[in-house]
């Protein structure tokens, strides 16, 4: 659903140290990332944001996980016109479902004591706004799910909402894809997208996008459930994934069709 990006032109690569090979553009990555050698660069949507994570997880330590460490340039920046570079990292997806809940478990225990960033309750972007609209902290006032299924079986779900106490923080707000698995190695995280939620939430996400896109059994949804508030979690994970569905403007009619169904399967599973 992402559009492609041009090459990070000459003096980015320079100033982040990649050697002086011409960079290969990454089949993932919506397009927008890029490889030089043992450099992996991307644009950035909002230099501050990328700054604020890249500080965070420069000296993160996960139990039993790999991270993508962000390099800083020759002067010192996180960010150098408008792209940030981390450390490259072996593997690849796989719907290993048990391996990336231990992975996500282990992450978001390592960033548990984070500070909440205010420009986190400031963005504006479509995912922002479907994270606050399955919250219910917004209204869908601009008609963006549209007025059909979709929007029906969005407002059925939604009307189970009940208020819940789990406490916030940093996490990761769209792993399933983004945990490399390369043999016999630790798991290895890339490209985290921070929420300001409780940890079962990324887990929730999770969930559905396992259930969506990697084959998962409908059972993990029980067998997954062992935190607090765990079902109203799993609703909210699934409202936001069901409100990017319907609201994006590339969504293509596959993807959509795949998120309802998926939305349907597990909707007899949140009471």
């Amino acid at each position: 659903m992402g559009a492609t990006s041009p090459a990070p032109p000459e003096h980015v690569l320079r100033a982040f140290g990649a050697p002086a090979v011409p960079p290969e553009q990454f089949e993932g990555g919506e397009g927008r990332t890029w490889r030089a050698d043992n450099v992996v660069l991307k644009p950035v949507g909002d230099p501050a944001e990328a700054s604020w994570l890249a500080s965070t997880c420069e000296q993160l330590h996960v139990a039993g996980v790999r991270l993508a460490r962000p390099i800083r340039s020759s002067d010192g920046r996180w960010v150098v016109s408008g792209w940030s570079a981390q450390r490259f990292v072996t593997g690849s997806p796989a719907p290993r479902h048990d391996d990336i809940l231990t992975t996500a478990v282990a992450l978001h225990d390592a960033l548990a004591g984070v500070p909440e960033p205010r420009m986190l309750r400031d963005r504006s972007d479509l995912y922002s706004w479907a994270d606050r609209l399955s919250w219910g902290d917004i209204d869908d006032v601009d008609g963006r799910i549209g007025s059909g299924h979709g929007a029906r079986l969005f407002n059925e779900i939604a009307a189970g909402r009940r208020p819940v106490a789990s406490p916030g923080q940093v996490v990761h707000g769209d792993l399933y894809g983004n945990v490399l698995f390369a043999g016999s190695a630790p798991p290895a995280v890339i490209d985290i997208t921070p929420y300001w939620r409780p940890a079962a939430w990324a887990v929730g996400v999770v969930a559905v996008d396992g259930l969506a896109w990697g084959g998962a059994p409908i059972e993990q949804l029980s067998d997954w459930d062992r935190w607090p508030e765990w079902k109203q979690l799993l609703r909210r994970a699934l409202l936001f994934r069901l409100a990017v569905s319907l609201a994006h403007p590339l969504a293509a009619p596959s993807d959509l069709v795949t998120m309802l169904s998926t939305a349907e399967r597990i909707a007899p599973h949140l009471d």
